[in-house]
């Protein structure tokens, strides 16, 4: 899906699906996680010097003397993740992700290897703890805090936030479900400094933060920064197995992928972020800036029409929580 002023401009779907069905966006939870932040932060619920290891105690007294020392740590650092956790994620299969009865009791013990903010790392124990210090901040599921703060406001449909372990406690790094529109309007409400519909849903000076280079040149607060598009300044959302947002602020436009591609490659290079760099780059840059042609053009309706008809082979393994939902 391409949105430019506002508008979609282009938009394709395969296998029967369509504007209806959601999907399983992994990482791109994480953005909406640090959207949540900011709204809590302006209610005065919580900051982001709150530290692990006050908040965790006070919610789970069972768990207060194995976070005791990550007294260092903060939201701050879970954010922009530089918290200096090093989880051992084994075996293959980690309960992290699928089946976990509490995930807090399991990554209580993650040791803190460097010293919070020296670094980035990018690691899923990070929205883990960020999920429990949020909840505690909202003081009711983070979920509904999710669907009363920010998905009812911005009009989202089908939104359903899954994958919580048995305690209740969703991850705040992966496990949300969203249409291809609710994606694009997360995309537009970075270029608009949190505004939709004439509204200011999150302040304008948090998307600012969230902006903002951290403890990675092209990491702020769970935002890929000028990651997809190098030449103009983009905000980029990244999901595992090849989901992704990338917000153009100098155009006004959003483009978004939920696919299934091959994850080799790494974090930053994975193979999934090689392709869709290479469609904005290549195909949605160039029509945007009215450089395509009239053979251009006809040559894409004729993909389109060829693909909306298709069954692909998805490219990495695909598990039950992949399937479209309607």
């Amino acid at each position: 899906m391409v949105v430019k002023d506002g508008q979609v401009i282009m938009e394709r779907y395969t296998q029967d699906l369509g504007r209806q069905h959601n999907y399983e966006l992994y990482s791109v939870t994480k953005t909406v996680t640090a959207l949540l932040a900011g709204l809590l932060i302006e209610e005065g619920k919580i900051t982001l010097d709150a530290r692990v290891a006050d908040v965790i105690a006070t919610l789970r007294p069972d768990l207060a003397e194995r976070v005791a020392d990550k007294e260092e740590v903060t939201l701050a650092h879970l954010l922009s993740m530089s918290s200096g956790l090093a989880y051992d994620f084994d075996p293959e299969g980690d309960p992290i992700y699928y089946g976990a009865e509490d995930r807090l009791a399991l990554i209580a013990d993650t040791p803190v290897a460097w010293e919070p903010g020296s670094a980035f790392d990018y690691t899923d124990v990070n929205p883990v703890f960020a999920a429990a210090m949020l909840e505690a901040a909202a003081g009711e599921p983070l979920a509904e805090y999710a669907e009363r703060r920010l998905f009812e406001p911005l009009g989202m449909e089908n939104a359903s936030w899954q994958r919580a372990d048995d305690k209740g406690l969703v991850s705040a790094g992966w496990g949300l479900r969203l249409i291809s529109m609710d994606l694009a309007k997360l995309g537009q409400l970075l270029i608009d400094q949190g505004r939709f519909d004439g509204e200011q849903i999150v302040p304008e000076g948090w998307i600012a933060q969230m902006t903002t280079p951290r403890a990675a040149r092209d990491f702020g607060y769970y935002l890929w920064l000028g990651h997809i598009v190098d030449t103009t300044p983009s905000f980029d959302m990244m999901g595992f197995k090849g989901q992704f947002v990338t917000a153009l602020p100098e155009r006004d436009a959003v483009v978004v992928m939920t696919a299934m591609l091959p994850i080799d490659g790494g974090l930053r290079h994975s193979k999934n972020v090689r392709i869709f760099r290479n469609v904005v780059n290549d195909y949605v840059l160039p029509a945007l800036d009215g450089e395509g042609s009239a053979e251009a053009d006809a040559a894409l309706e004729d993909e389109v029409a060829a693909r909306a008809s298709s069954t692909p082979t998805p490219g990495v393994f695909v598990d039950p929580t992949d399937e479209p939902q309607s």
